[in-house]
């Protein structure tokens, strides 16, 4: 049986259980936040006195702090581009509705409040270019991106792991300066959607490691792939009006490396919590190749640590369209 037939029967196996890790992961439509629970809210008679709040407290906020907020906002606002790319792995069938294109589908609807309430807050707040802003969501989900994961099920699952649990990390970050600034209203949009981000990933690592136990040779090359060719981000695609190729990502990077939200040391802790998670030092019953890619990925942690400490970082900032000069 070839390999690709063989994770077809795998995620046909796996998708038996779907209505229960939907129910275990995914919050129902009436019960879960929507954006309008965060925001002003336009029917009221206090809606410009609470604008008023919003502009007067994005003040104290620094020129890095609005970056990174509105690159974690693009990110989620390039939200079809993931939904199409999931949709299009192997065992996800749009045509027939199957168990799941039925998580792919809820799983989108949840992640699409994120961009929705931040994009809102982002164009009250007074403090960025949202024309600037609103090129960039349409390079970046025009432009489209290759993560490296094919149409593979396991690869795109060891993405979507990681992913998330990334993400996880930024918004809960983003939330913390936000509250450490006195904005306890942006603070806690930033941290709801941190909790979605992590129930997210928790999902994603448990089919990762439901199919470890199904097809453990092939999951652990799927892992050693991924982490060998290193996890590319969503926002590495990032451009700016006027760029064909462009450094902003680069630039993201390294003003979130600056500020603490997302750095190369997290990136690092990730992969060691998905080696525990699912338990890959233990993991016994492998065929030699498969040995090989273990062994590859418990000594990962320890080389990217060292190339880590060799890194800097420029002090300086770099000026995006997205925020004005005038507002630095």
């Amino acid at each position: 049986m070839s390999l690709k037939n063989i994770r077809l029967d795998v995620m046909r196996y796996l998708e038996k259980d779907i209505d229960t890790l939907i129910e275990k992961y995914l919050v129902p439509v009436d019960t879960i936040w929507q954006p309008t629970d965060f925001l002003p809210n336009s029917e009221s008679d206090t809606f410009f006195d609470e604008v008023k709040e919003i502009r007067e407290l994005s003040k104290d906020l620094p020129y890095d702090f609005w970056v990174v907020l509105v690159g974690d906002m693009i990110t989620e606002e390039a939200l079809p581009t993931y939904e199409s790319w999931l949709m299009d792995v192997e065992g996800v069938d749009q045509i027939e509705r199957n168990g799941w294109s039925k998580w792919v589908r809820q799983w989108t609807a949840e992640e699409n409040r994120h961009g929705d309430v931040l994009n809102k807050y982002l164009y009250l707040s007074g403090r960025v270019n949202m024309k600037e802003i609103e090129k960039t969501t349409h390079h970046l989900i025009s432009d489209g991106f290759d993560i490296g994961t094919d149409r593979d099920p396991y690869k795109n699952f060891v993405y979507t792991s990681f992913q998330e649990l990334a993400t996880y990390i930024s918004h809960n970050r983003v939330a913390k300066m936000a509250k450490a600034r006195g904005n306890k209203q942006l603070a806690k949009m930033c941290k709801i959607i941190a909790g979605d981000e992590m129930r997210h990933h928790l999902a994603y690592s448990d089919f990762v490691d439901r199919i470890f136990k199904e097809d453990p040779n092939q999951m652990m090359m799927a892992f050693h792939s991924m982490m060998k060719a290193k996890i590319t981000m969503p926002a590495h695609f990032l451009r700016e009006s006027g760029d064909k190729i462009s450094s902003a990502f680069e630039e993201f990077s390294n003003t979130a490396q600056r500020i603490g939200v997302y750095t190369s040391t997290d990136y690092i802790d990730i992969l060691d919590k998905l080696l525990l998670k699912w338990d890959i030092g233990n993991m016994g019953g492998l065929n030699p190749e498969a040995e090989k890619a273990r062994d590859y990925l418990m000594k990962l942690p320890s080389r990217m640590t060292r190339i880590a400490d060799r890194m800097t970082i420029p002090e300086n900032s770099y000026q995006f369209k997205w925020v004005e000069p005038a507002k630095l």
